[in-house]
């Protein structure tokens, strides 16, 4: 049985308890993280069960982050894949709940809440991936459209995407302040998927090319030479999400590697009476805790309406790095068994690897609180001097 007492904790309301309950009866009746060989058919078919269930009303419009974050730690315990497709909806259309005009919003959230519409959020390229400011995919605006040519690679639902939101440069200033972010349709001409990109942990992945790509004007999400603070924008609702995710993801090796522990018969007793194995699952539970107060915190100030870059980075550092401490742990716990293909664990260990590495590594997660810490500490520096 997964510990629920966290519920409690003051950074939520009764309502958010009221939604892992009932999202946890709904996922134990509805998912099964055994998906074959068919991925994009697999995520296809999560994306409609999660929009029929209503949970994706979740991830567009008004942004509750901790409702989010809730529903991507409980789904993340059952199934990964069903938590990478209820994400994606959430990240692909985030701008537009955040910046699209009422008709974008109009044409596209819809849809995309009710599972009937499939999200995708197009900012990396082949050589421009933490580094948002070298990117090179441009768009030139020409009449009531803007033109797009280049790449974007590491596209999570590329391939089976109904649209992008993408990130080209369009040149109002140098660096970052010359971005501005777009809505593609799959469907237009002169976007192609150019390359499908396989991971230990299947899901849609691929790479996009633009080829004179005629996007209308109104398309634009925000300002021209705004996209970096759009993307930005999105970025620190749903990093704080992929912490939840992690949280997810080590919760459930914590259940397993107890459960194992508890029974397994090892020397004439169970492997929990070996106080190596007690000490290991203090480390555990302990780190669990640590990553989600950390967690909570950042999606609780966003939701106060705070500005969360630092805490964000905070919480996805620690989550993902402590559950892939978690999960190793478990699937050392199981032996043999933990390397076998589909074990939970095993399935666990695989997921849980991406995360330390997309939506900002854990290396630049560092640099973002360092800078954070820095620019916080300028004014009392300056007024001491």
């Amino acid at each position: 049985m997964a510990d629920k007492t966290y519920l409690d904790w003051p950074f939520f309301d009764a309502r958010h308890a009221a939604l892992e309950q009932a999202l946890d009866t709904w996922a134990s009746a509805n998912l099964a993280p055994t998906h074959g060989r068919d991925v994009d058919g697999a995520c296809r078919a999560l994306v409609r069960q999660l929009g029929a269930g209503g949970w994706l009303d979740h991830a567009v419009g008004a942004i509750d982050t901790r409702a989010i974050c809730l529903i991507r730690e409980t789904l993340a315990r059952h199934d990964g894949l069903a938590d990478f497709a209820f994400a994606m909806q959430g990240l692909g259309s985030g701008a537009i709940s955040l910046f699209g005009s009422a008709a974008n919003k109009e044409r596209y959230l819809a849809r995309v809440a009710r599972g009937e519409a499939i999200a995708a959020f197009a900012l990396s390229e082949p050589e421009a991936g933490s580094d948002v400011a070298a990117m090179q995919c441009a768009a030139v605006r020409d009449g009531d459209e803007y033109v797009i040519d280049g790449e974007k690679t590491w596209i999570s639902n590329g391939g089976i995407a109904d649209f992008y939101v993408v990130f080209a440069r369009t040149g109002e200033a140098p660096g970052a302040r010359g971005i501005s972010a777009f809505i593609v349709d799959a469907d237009t001409p002169g976007l192609s998927v150019a390359e499908r990109i396989e991971v230990i942990a299947p899901h849609p992945l691929a790479r996009l090319r633009f080829d004179s790509c005629r996007v209308p004007a109104s398309q634009r999400l925000g300002e021209a030479g705004q996209g970096f603070k759009v993307a930005m924008a999105t970025l620190d609702v749903f990093r704080t999400s992929v912490a939840a995710a992690a949280l997810g993801f080590a919760r459930r090796a914590f259940d397993e590697a107890i459960a194992h522990a508890s029974t397994r018969k090892m020397f004439g007793q169970t492997l929990a009476d070996f106080q190596l194995t007690q000490a290991k699952l203090a480390e555990m539970a302990t780190g669990i805790d640590a990553a989600a107060l950390l967690t909570y915190r950042a999606a609780w100030q966003r939701d106060q309406g705070r500005k969360v870059t630092k805490e964000a980075a905070m919480a996805k550092m620690t989550a993902t790095e402590t559950a892939q401490k978690v999960i190793d742990a478990a699937l050392q716990m199981f032996g043999g068994m933990g390397v076998v293909s589909e074990h939970p664990v095993e399935r666990l260990y695989r997921e849980i690897r991406a995360l330390r590495i997309y939506e900002g590594a854990t290396e630049v997660q560092q640099l973002i609180i360092a800078r954070e810490l820095l620019r916080e500490a300028a004014p009392a520096a300056d007024g001491k001097a």
